[in-house]
């Protein structure tokens, strides 16, 4: 006897949810992205158009460098160099993109969520932006707060259009034409309006500031003397100028983004343990007898033949000028320094007055400080590392005791006291460069601010070491160039420089890290004789 059997047939797959359709989701993340991208953008707008609002970008990425563990600083500084400053922006922008793109996905399940996060985003970028400098409270509370209402706006119109279309999709799930072209005119809006906003803010607060350096012109000093062959080696390509341009010169701080202060607003009081609280505008510096020196500094940061130091023609102010009129008090051992957004550098007061003579310098090579290297003032104290002494966008000298004070990098690992190490380096040939045989020139600089450079000396692999040439120095306190032609077989080999300061003391061959006080050990490169 035989059975029939009963038909079976597969269940047709499960149409996806409008909230969890893949086309839907992605769409709800790049919605997320532009409103995000948008309230960024705007906020650049904001603070281009009104000198007293800050930016969102570099409010928040200036908390993250000052929380940021030492180590953390150190490598980027190692990792990015001079470009440290641009690759934290550029990250803190990815990083808030990609926060929005996960908002964007996570809204299509939860509708109350980009209230709720772009509301604290808001507040978090206001209390960023009120510990920024030179910003007016209610302006940075109604900016980066409209923003940020704006961005959350933004975002629940595309995220509701995607959810009409979804409701209204015919059965293969796609959306309508309509629907398409509405979403896509919300997508490309505010894209387009992120990045226009962000680009004229930009634009509009680096031109402010351009233009008010510009209009403050040098009064004529007496100028030291100049540049000639006796100082300068020239035709050796890769060698390094003995003075640096100013737009060549190294760049090394916490700001994120440059700070731009007011030159007719902008002052710098000298406070603390004085006679005589003083307050000093651009003009009366300007008004003040003015003096130039040739200076090298350093970056603490400055790695064994790195590029973290330069030398410049520096106007300014002598700061025991500005002590004496303040009246230093006995027990004041320690004069610091502080920027308009908060970073300190501390030194010895006996540095004042040692002979190294110091300026408050409100120029650079023949023209007032680019912003970038501390407009309107900043402190030169020659022989120390910046990071003790090199203040820039400079608001206040304090003198206090050196034990009742630690600046900004001290309770983050490095030494208190930071006299520049005697360094030399090779500029040319650059490393794994071919040269010709059998007669090769090698060159560089080599530095040792207030010492001098007595001696630079070179060696090919392991051979004997051997004296360079050297310019005379443009003051004691700037590098000099060297340079040596040796004979050289073809091949592989290495050269090595030391230099012997004005003391007597030659670089010692140990190598050490810059943390905490500077690196030590001879510069090294391989090249090939051909």
């Amino acid at each position: 006897m035989s059975t029939l059997e009963t038909p079976t047939f597969d269940p047709p797959p499960p149409t996806p949810s409008p909230v969890t359709d893949p086309r839907t989701t992605r769409r709800a993340g790049w919605s997320g992205v532009a409103a995000a991208g948008l309230a960024l953008g705007l906020t650049e707008l904001f603070a281009g158009m009104f000198d007293a609002v800050p930016s969102a970008v570099s409010a928040v990425g200036s908390f993250v460098v000052d929380w940021s563990p030492g180590f953390v600083k150190r490598f980027a500084i190692a990792v990015f160099g001079t470009a440290d400053k641009g690759a934290l922006a550029i990250g803190t922008t990815i990083i808030a993109l990609i926060i929005g793109y996960t908002i964007g996905r996570a809204t299509l399940r939860r509708e109350w969520l980009p209230g709720a996060v772009f509301g604290g985003f808001g507040l978090i970028g206001i209390a960023a932006g009120l510990a920024q400098p030179l910003i007016n409270p209610w302006l940075a509370v109604i900016a980066i707060g409209g923003a940020a209402f704006a961005g959350w706006r933004v975002l629940e119109a595309m995220i509701a259009s995607i959810r009409g279309e979804a409701a209204s999709a015919p059965t293969d799930g796609l959306p309508t034409d309509p629907s398409r072209r509405s979403f896509a005119a919300l997508l490309t809006g505010a894209g387009v309006a992120a990045v226009a906003g962000g680009g004229i803010g930009r634009s509009m607060i680096i031109q402010r500031s351009e233009a008010d350096i510009e209009s403050v012109p040098l009064p004529d000093v007496a100028m030291p003397a100049g540049v000639g062959p006796e100082n300068e080696f020239t035709g050796i390509n890769g060698l390094t100028p003995v003075v640096v341009p100013n737009d060549d010169f190294y760049r090394i701080d916490t700001a994120l983004i440059v700070p731009r202060p007011d030159a007719a607003t902008w002052s710098m009081s000298v406070t603390g343990m004085v006679d005589n609280e003083l307050r000093f505008s651009l003009d009366d510096l300007l008004d003040m007898e003015l003096h130039d020196r040739y200076v090298t500094i350093s970056c603490v940061s400055n790695e064994v033949g790195g590029g973290l130091v330069g030398n410049a023609l520096w106007t300014g102010v002598r700061l025991v000028d500005v002590l004496d009129q303040a009246g230093v008090q006995p027990g004041a051992t320690q004069i610091v320094g502080r920027s308009v957004d908060g970073w300190t550098s501390g030194f010895p007061t006996e540095a004042a007055y040692d002979g190294r003579d110091p300026l408050i310098a409100i120029g650079m090579n023949g023209e007032p400080l680019p912003a970038r290297h501390g407009f309107p003032a900043r402190l030169i104290v020659p022989g120390l590392y910046g990071y003790v002494s090199a203040t820039k966008w400079l608001s206040e000298i304090e003198l206090t005791r050196w034990e009742d004070f630690d600046a900004y990098w001290i309770p983050r690992g490095w030494s208190k006291e930071g006299p520049i190490k005697t360094q030399s380096r090779i500029d040319h040939p650059r490393r794994g460069e071919r040269v010709a045989a059998p007669d090769a020139v090698f060159a560089g600089v080599a530095w040792a601010p207030t010492l001098g450079i007595d001696r630079v000396e070179i060696r090919i692999d392991d051979g004997p070491w051997v004296d360079a040439e050297l310019t005379a120095p443009l003051s004691g306190d700037a590098w000099v160039q060297w340079k040596r032609a040796l004979p050289v077989e073809p091949g592989n080999h290495t050269v090595t420089v030391r230099a012997t300061d004005g003391r007597g003391e030659t670089q010692t061959p140990e190598r050490s890290r810059p943390d905490p006080d500077g690196a030590t050990g001879h510069h090294s490169i391989d090249f090939r004789a051909v």
